[in-house]
């Protein structure tokens, strides 16, 4: 496969200047008469400062603006792609003045997980096209007003699923289901990381000065912060964030979909974790163990925080794989993730497939907004509000839940091999902290099963578990009701 070469920064400013001109003047399809997509990243502490170098690369999209709600955060990241790039963009802290714009055609939300739905949402409400990092919504209930409000307003949107362009993924994934190692047998996720605790205050601190915290907050409830660390560790509370698990997981609960032939979500989940050892102001769980049901092929994700053994220095791993994942079959095993993988046989190395991290999916969306066609989406809504879904109705799961002692936990897992091998592993890892398991518990997660139709949990706990898919948002950042 050919590879487009980056833009060079000569030929990227010369093309900038060229679209300059034609900034006021605008098209019904929702880009500039040229074909040139102009852009503005929303959120740029992390996450859109990355994406950035894939705009300035990519050709036929142009860098209009910076969003965020931090001044400061922003002030220094437009000096920063000023200095890295050449380009002058400008700078806008409230997002709803930034969609009033008519020389903005998309934007990059590289927000809080609790912003998509609503940024997004008033994007295509705007005319705007979005493409939304993972998770594409922070509850159930919001992807699928998320779905509805791009259909309405005839808006593509592409969802930060990187994997999906992935030369080596994708030559594996095919070779894998034309049979060439047998049946699938077994798929599991896997998602190490490297944390640690974000430490805890005596006291409720204020959002730092330069912030627009109402603007920050969107939706999200109005909660007394005790995290020391206001940027990234929103991750670790359950108003904003959606833990590891959905955070890194959605990747890997997309290789699980699409190998498995995208199907539907599962009929049932159960999830097992906690957080332990840390004590901190953090709420979502740093070692979860999560089985999805689809009635047919085995389904395991592993999210673990906890990553280095303290006695021995080893960083925890399965099979050689820390993030990504396994794909069982009857004649052999492909490891892999984001860059390719390898088929084992046994401990002897196979077909080797080599990837490219996902090079094309900026460009894609840029095609698509082009084109005005869904199918020229490197991956779509729909798919992407599926996949992340799945990391929701695993969350669920603990957090309807009760902390339960080892000896339920293990019953729970009945003859359950794969869930039995799995909790053995983390138990040992949390001997290796000392971690006593019998005063801080695992948390038995409820046995939920799925109405994939409703999207809605059914029978036993289903009413508590219900309650999560959908929550109360701040007055003035509803999210409104589509589908």
């Amino acid at each position: 496969m050919n590879i487009p070469t980056p833009l060079s920064r000569r030929r990227f400013l010369q093309n900038s200047a060229v679209i300059a001109g034609a900034f006021a003047i605008g098209s019904a399809r929702g880009a500039s008469p040229n074909g040139s997509v102009r852009l503005a990243v929303v959120g740029v502490h992390s996450r859109g400062m990355q994406l950035v170098k894939d705009i300035v690369r990519t050709e036929g999209a142009v860098l209009v603006a910076l969003c965020d709600a931090d001044s400061a955060v922003l002030d220094e990241k437009v000096a920063q792609v000023e200095t890295d790039h050449g380009i002058k963009t400008d700078k806008e802290l409230n997002y709803r003045k930034l969609l009033e714009r008519g020389d903005i055609d998309a934007v990059v939300l590289a927000t809080p997980n609790h912003q998509h739905a609503i940024q997004t949402i008033w994007a295509c409400e705007a005319g705007k096209d979005v493409y939304v990092e993972k998770p594409v919504c922070h509850t159930i209930w919001e992807g699928r007003q998320m779905v509805a409000a791009a259909k309405k307003y005839n808006r593509i949107v592409q969802p930060g699923f990187q994997n999906r362009s992935d030369v080596g993924l994708r030559e594996a994934f095919d070779w894998i289901k034309a049979g060439n190692i047998g049946d699938i047998t077994m798929v599991r996720g896997l998602c190490y990381k490297s944390r640690e605790s974000i430490g805890k205050l005596d006291a409720p601190a204020a959002p730092p000065p330069t912030v627009n915290y109402d603007e920050w907050l969107g939706p999200a409830a109005d909660e007394p912060l005790y995290r020391p660390k206001f940027h990234y560790d929103w991750h670790w509370s359950w108003n904003t964030g959606n833990g590891d698990f959905g955070n890194q997981g959605p990747h890997e609960l997309d290789l699980m979909r699409w190998i498995l032939d995208e199907p539907d979500h599962p009929l049932a989940v159960q999830s097992h974790g906690s957080r332990f050892g840390w004590h901190d102001a953090g709420e979502t769980p740093n070692m979860m163990i999560t089985q999805f049901d689809w009635g047919g092929v085995p389904a395991l994700f592993e999210t673990r925080d906890l990553w280095i053994n303290p006695r021995t220095n080893a960083r925890a791993n399965y099979k050689g794989k820390r993030v990504g994942i396994i794909v069982t079959c009857e004649d052999g095993e492909f490891r892999g993730g984001r860059g390719g993988g390898i088929v084992y046989h046994g401990k002897e190395r196979g077909q080797q497939f080599n990837g490219d991290g996902g090079f094309d999916h900026m460009p894609a969306f840029i095609r698509a907004v082009n084109s005005r066609r869904e199918s020229d989406l490197a991956c779509s809504l729909e798919t992407g509000f599926r996949s992340s879904a799945l990391a929701h109705w695993g969350n669920i799961s603990v957090k309807a839940g009760t902390p339960s002692p080892v000896s339920d936990v293990k019953a729970a897992m009945g003859s359950n091999d794969h869930m039995q091998e799995t909790y053995d592993r983390f138990a040992q890892h949390l001997d290796a902290w000392e971690i006593d398991r019998e005063k801080e518990r695992w948390t038995l997660g409820a046995n939920l099963s799925i109405d994939a139709k409703k999207e809605r949990f059914t029978g036993s706990g289903a009413n508590q578990a219900n309650a999560f898919l959908h929550r109360e948002d701040r007055k003035g950042y509803e999210i409104p009701h589509l589908a």
